[in-house]
């Protein structure tokens, strides 16, 4: 589908069906996208849930919910969205230079 392969912005969801089980065909299929900002996984199995966040090429992995962020949380996409990660401690160290001088007090 178009809209499944498309980075849309707006009150947009897209729900695709797949064969009870086929935990790694929805994986192949998310993951041929060449956006990866964000995703949403709906189950009552756990477990489930993280190893397919753990497999989703997607900055951010929304779990029985979607778009609940807080802002110490990282966010930013891979592959064709966003360039780097927007919020949170991990991008004030992408900001800071750290600079180390040695000085010998002794010259020839």
């Amino acid at each position: 589908m178009y809209i499944a392969q498309e980075e849309s912005f707006g009150p947009v969801m897209v729900i695709s069906k797949f064969k009870n089980g086929d935990v790694d065909g929805v994986l192949r299929r998310a993951n041929t996208t060449e956006y990866g900002l964000a995703s949403g996984v709906f189950t009552k199995d756990l477990s489930k849930a993280l190893y397919i966040s753990e497999k989703l090429e997607a900055g951010t992995v929304f779990i029985n919910t979607y778009n609940k962020t807080d802002v110490a949380a990282p966010f930013g996409g891979f592959k064709q969205s966003g360039f780097g990660k927007d919020l949170g401690k991990l991008v004030l160290s992408s900001l800071i230079t750290h600079l180390t001088v040695q000085i010998n007090e002794k010259t020839t």
